[in-house]
């Protein structure tokens, strides 16, 4: 199986920021929106990558524009965080 992480912040640059390890089995791509995280979903799709996790930046919407990206194609999950940590995460990411 090949799988791939996107990771969301403004100043990602997809084409730049992005790492692989076990010969690109596993990869991790970083984005600065989701727009450009369905473009680069939908390459890696075509690369043949088999399952897409998103991190907790994206939410569930990002998370379906990511699926709809692909089509539905290839599993997508999101990283989430349990609900009483959530004043810290406003404190740390600023949302």
């Amino acid at each position: 199986m090949r799988f791939a992480f996107l990771i969301l912040g403004p100043r990602f640059e997809p084409e730049r920021d992005r790492a692989a390890i076990l010969d690109g089995t596993a990869q991790i791509v970083g984005v600065p929106t989701v727009e450009q995280a369905a473009r680069q979903a939908e390459r890696l799709c075509r690369e043949g990558v088999n399952c897409i996790e998103l991190c907790g930046a994206f939410g569930e919407a990002g998370a379906r524009a990511v699926i709809a990206a692909t089509h539905n194609q290839v599993p997508v999950g999101f990283v989430t965080h349990l609900p009483e940590q959530e004043e810290l995460f406003r404190t740390t990411f600023g949302g």
